[in-house]
């Protein structure tokens, strides 16, 4: 049988630009997120693309790479290859300042929690082709999805999806459900290269407040998701003298990784998946990515299981730990926009909201800055400036580096009460004004 995966292989090996030639003009391209974005694809893609041999392809993605922005997303492919972002990062919010200063409308966003997104792809948009990033094929004639299950396998299951996998050494093989047979593979492309690295974000005095005040609301046998950036790291440094953490999360961190390292994760606490680390994606550093390689420990499955709220909510005491941007004064919270432009996206911010907060026992933390821009606006507001990621009703545990509040079971009033007292002390009389003008309470 061994023999037979391995004629199946030879027989699908191409060159990157044979591969990408099986793509035509008006097809609908998913890539995985950051790791899993194929550099020999992308950049023959790219090529066809410069050449006019291909036109009004769309690419779906979340999280797009210094690779992909180089390539499939330069400015000058726009009108051949139509960036369809989930979620905007860097390489998307610089087409956006090029766009606008072209006098264009900004890159086409796509609202959808990350939960979402296989459906929205398969169901809804009708992607027909997946281009990934995989691990070396195994005995048993499987690539593993590696570090980028996400939405990606949903892709690969769909009955007559065009299949073309970047197959890449580097690229670690990771068990659980992740896997696609050379079966249904309909090009395989050979390259050897460095995956993606997320360098640790530098933390100030403020994210290792607020890391303390959060890891101080962690009990141990908690289970933790974290999300990405500064705040998430000075959490996980936190909580160095915890034991028997457990760890589902739809982001796998350096941060993370070196937690159980460290023996404070253990995942033997938890009620499903007992003893292993859940995932959905990885970003990090290249020990990170050892980590992961073969690891009998952990476990990457698609994300509309590992974000599934009803999933999440099986493990006790599950506690999320997320970013935002802006938050109102009755909890509402922005993690989407600045300064009127889209920033990020949704994510799978409200997935573990609602998923943490319904364990047994379970906390959501949304945490922030208490001002912006060098102190000078504040976080905590009166308005929003821009959509409503996670809603009030939603919301749990709030917070700053001024302290926590945990806003359920809080009228509009107590929650205004409460969000002025973590906002920066500058503000606070301003936003007590704000409060009075909008009815959340009569002035003392």
């Amino acid at each position: 049988m061994a023999a037979n995966h391995q004629t199946q292989y030879r027989e699908r090996v191409r060159s990157a630009h044979e591969a990408v030639a099986l793509i035509p003009s008006g097809a609908k391209i998913a890539m995985p997120i950051a790791a899993g974005q194929p550099p020999a694809i992308l950049a023959a893609l790219a090529e066809r693309a410069r050449a006019g041999a291909v036109d009004n392809v769309r690419l779906y993605y979340l999280l797009c790479t210094g690779v992909a922005g180089s390539s499939v997303l330069d400015f000058d492919l726009r009108d051949r290859i139509v960036p369809m972002s989930y979620f905007h990062g860097a390489v998307d919010r610089a087409l956006d300042k090029r766009r606008m200063a072209e006098m264009l409308p900004a890159a086409e966003i796509v609202p959808c929690h990350f939960s979402q997104v296989p459906r929205s792809l398969v169901e809804h948009v009708g992607v027909d082709t997946l281009i990934a990033t995989v691990s070396p094929m195994d005995a048993d004639g499987n690539f593993s999805l590696g570090a980028s299950t996400d939405y990606a396998l949903a892709v690969a299951r769909k009955p007559g999806a065009r299949l073309i996998l970047e197959v890449n050494p580097s690229m670690p093989y990771v068990r659980g459900n992740c896997m696609i047979p050379v079966s249904s593979v309909t090009a395989v492309v050979e390259n050897d290269a460095s995956l993606p690295a997320l360098a640790a974000a530098p933390r100030s005095e403020v994210d290792d407040a607020i890391g303390a005040i959060v890891a101080g609301l962690v009990d141990d046998g908690d289970c933790l998701q974290m999300g990405i950036g500064a705040l998430p790291d000075a959490v996980c440094a936190g909580l160095s003298q915890h034991r028997h953490l457990g760890i589902h999360t739809e982001m796998m961190t350096s941060g993370l990784a070196a937690l159980v390292r460290a023996g404070v994760v253990d995942n033997s606490r938890k009620q499903i998946h007992l003893g292993r680390t859940i995932f959905t994606f990885a970003l990090g550093d290249k020990p990170l990515y050892d980590f992961l390689n073969d690891n009998p420990d952990v476990e990457a499955h698609p994300v509309d299981y590992v974000n599934n709220p009803f999933v999440i909510a099986q493990n006790d005491r599950m506690v999320s730990v997320n970013a935002t941007l802006q938050i109102d004064l009755n909890g509402a919270c922005n993690s989407e926009f600045v300064n009127g432009r889209q920033f990020s996206g949704s994510g799978g911010q409200v997935d573990f909201v609602r998923g943490a907060y319904g364990s047994r026992g379970g906390r959501s933390i949304i945490a922030c800055h208490a001002t912006a821009a060098k102190g000078t606006l504040s976080r905590i507001v009166p308005t929003l400036t821009g959509p409503v990621t996670t809603s009030r009703n939603d919301i749990h545990i709030v917070v700053t580096e001024y302290g926590w509040v945990n806003l359920k079971g809080k009228s509009v009033a107590e929650r205004a009460k409460a969000m002025i007292a973590l906002a920066h002390p500058d503000f606070r009389e301003e936003l007590d004004r704000a409060a009075h003008q909008a009815g959340f309470y009569a002035p003392d």
